[in-house]
């Protein structure tokens, strides 16, 4: 297979492009020996979680294994929206009606909240409301989308809007997908930016975030806790885990529920104007409903196409996964047939075996995770309900607690094995299947 081409003395591989404005970087801050709240994990959860716990007057420390936001926080596609991943019809079957009708209405809440969030602690992230769209692979996924936006319209306050395929191109200039669904308060920003907002707004409020402070042990100490970590011991009366797809021992039960699903973008060399104006004229945040799950947008300076999506459901190199995101992006717009690439990287997105996030409480430990590719709205949205649960703050309550968050036979072990065996069925299988059935 052909390898992507890259323009000469650019960016090496793996670094995301949005660090080139917004890098993670080391926290000055020494490990205090107690809190009455200690957060494990500094992504947008986690920020989150400290920053409503504060707020409720609890003394907070967060503590990351690495750099601050140096995992998904920082290398997402930037693509603000919250409606549910699965029908209401699934909801109601593995949860309830009611959990489900919950869910549903939750969603116009959450962005409505990620919304204010931004605005009230002047997150200076590049947010617009560009509308997302959803491109219908098949006829049978665009009569799909018809039934998501009656589910849509009747259980929530979200907008949605069908787009037939002969109104396709005032959307996107492509023959691939056979029509659309708009959701017009949905957006995009820069998630970088984003989360260095959240860290200022934790520094405004004097929460220390602690660097290269992994858990490595975590026990009971009466009725709170001691965490053990390079840096010193620390205790706690109460714990917030806040670490999605980047979860790891010694937390084996959470380890268990949550795996880790790697997503791959690109971004292209810079386009002019008038190209970028012609593939992408509604400027939307673009998704397929194909299981290739491509997600796709222009970026936030409006001179480049961000392309990301499942390349592999595994490790691999990234000029192999480069070149595979290439060529579908080639084959959504093969006017970029010659366009070469600055920025290849890589990021877990957290995923439930229920494909939907949970809120809830394990030995003691509070938690919100496995957002299943839903994280920029629902990780900080979701996070602030972990906070207040910490703290019993009566805004803890969300649907998000009545999901399950249950364990599968095909993972008994920390690392996902069986993701081997299923990109080999979506590569082989899947994949072809869906084509044969956008041709037929």
């Amino acid at each position: 297979m052909a390898k992507a081409t890259f323009l000469t003395g650019e960016t090496p591989l793996g670094r995301p492009f949005w660090w080139e404005e917004a890098a993670p970087q080391e926290t000055p801050d020494g490990l205090p020996g107690r809190a009455d709240v200690l957060v494990i994990g500094a992504g947008y959860t986690g920020l989150s979680a400290a920053i409503a716990a504060h707020d409720c007057g609890a003394k907070v420390v967060v503590v990351d294994a690495g750099l601050p936001g140096e995992g998904a926080s920082s290398r997402n596609g930037g693509m603000v929206g919250a409606h549910p991943r699965l029908s209401w019809d699934k909801l109601a079957s593995r949860f309830g009606a009611d959990v489900a009708d919950g869910v549903f209405a939750e969603a116009a809440t959450a962005l409505g909240w990620a919304k204010s969030f931004i605005e009230e602690e002047a997150l200076d992230c590049d947010f617009q409301q560009t509308g997302r769209i959803q491109l219908a692979w098949t006829k049978s996924h665009f009569e799909g989308q018809q039934r998501l936006a009656k589910s849509v319209a009747d259980k929530s306050a979200v907008q949605v809007d069908l787009v037939s395929r002969d109104m396709l191109g005032q959307e996107i200039e492509t023959d691939c997908y056979v029509g659309g669904l708009v959701f017009p308060e949905h957006g995009g920003l820069h998630p970088g930016k984003y989360h260095r907002g959240m860290m200022q707004a934790a520094a405004r409020r004097d929460i220390p975030v602690v660097s290269h402070a992994r858990v490595a042990a975590l026990s009971r100490d009466g009725t709170g806790f001691l965490a053990r970590t390079p840096k010193g011991d620390m205790r706690a009366d109460k714990v917030v885990l806040a670490t999605n797809g980047y979860t790891t021992r010694p937390f084996g039960w959470h380890v268990s529920r949550v795996f880790p699903l790697p997503s791959f973008l690109i971004a292209t060399e810079e386009l002019p104007a008038n190209t970028i104006g012609h593939l992408a004229p509604g400027r939307r945040m673009m998704v397929e409903t194909r299981a290739r799950h491509s997600y796709f947008r222009v970026a936030p300076d409006g001179k480049r196409i961000l392309f990301g999506g499942r390349s592999s459901m595994r490790d691999i190199p990234l000029d192999l996964a480069a070149e595979r995101l290439r060529q579908t992006m080639v084959e959504v717009w093969p006017e970029l047939t010659e366009a070469k690439l600055t920025h290849a990287w890589t990021g877990n997105t957290g995923f439930s075996f229920a494909q939907i996030p949970h809120v809830g409480e394990q030995g003691g430990v509070c938690f919100a995770m496995g957002y299943s590719g839903s994280g920029t709205v629902m990780a900080p949205y979701l996070g602030a309900k972990a906070g207040y649960m910490a703290v019993g703050d009566a805004r803890a309550k969300t649907a998000y607690q009545h999901t399950r968050f249950s364990r599968n036979l095909l993972h008994p072990f920390e690392k996902p094995h069986f993701l081997k065996a299923a990109d080999v069925w979506y590569r082989s299988v899947v994949d072809r299947w869906e084509s044969w059935q956008a041709r037929s």
